[in-house]
């Protein structure tokens, strides 16, 4: 299963979240925003992170910025944005911009969503 760094600013969400991603037998770390998020990067985490699951609105560093800086330092991490909005906005910016170099896409799971759709897309994220 995966090591997964989850980015949530609402609080009520990302409990849910991680609950649901530990019954799916992944390891959790989650942050309330980007800044913590990104500082937990940069420090020594063993194993690796796999995947960043992050809101794409959020204060400070949005999801955006936060999946660039990460995917600069770990280009092999895969990337998936939760969001209630800027789906449309993210489609647009993945036409302009690489994330990975170029090698990987992000995906974007809309709000609201079934748990189970995540778990499955994050498995299906994962097997790539």
């Amino acid at each position: 299963m995966a090591h997964i760094l989850l980015a949530e600013d609402d609080k009520s969400m990302l409990n849910f979240l991680v609950i649901a991603l530990q019954r799916a037998g992944h390891t959790v770390v989650a942050r309330t925003n980007g800044m913590d998020a990104l500082s937990v990067l940069e420090e020594e985490n063993d194993p690796p992170f796999n995947m960043l699951l992050t809101d794409i609105v959020m204060p400070g560093i949005d999801g955006l910025e936060l999946a660039h800086k990460t995917t600069e330092k770990y280009p092999d991490i895969k990337v998936m944005f939760i969001t209630g909005f800027a789906a449309m906005a993210l489609e647009d910016h993945k036409k302009h911009h690489k994330f990975n170099n170029g090698r990987r896409a992000p995906q974007i799971l809309s709000k609201p969503f079934h748990l189970n759709d995540l778990v499955k897309r994050i498995e299906t994220m994962l097997e790539c």
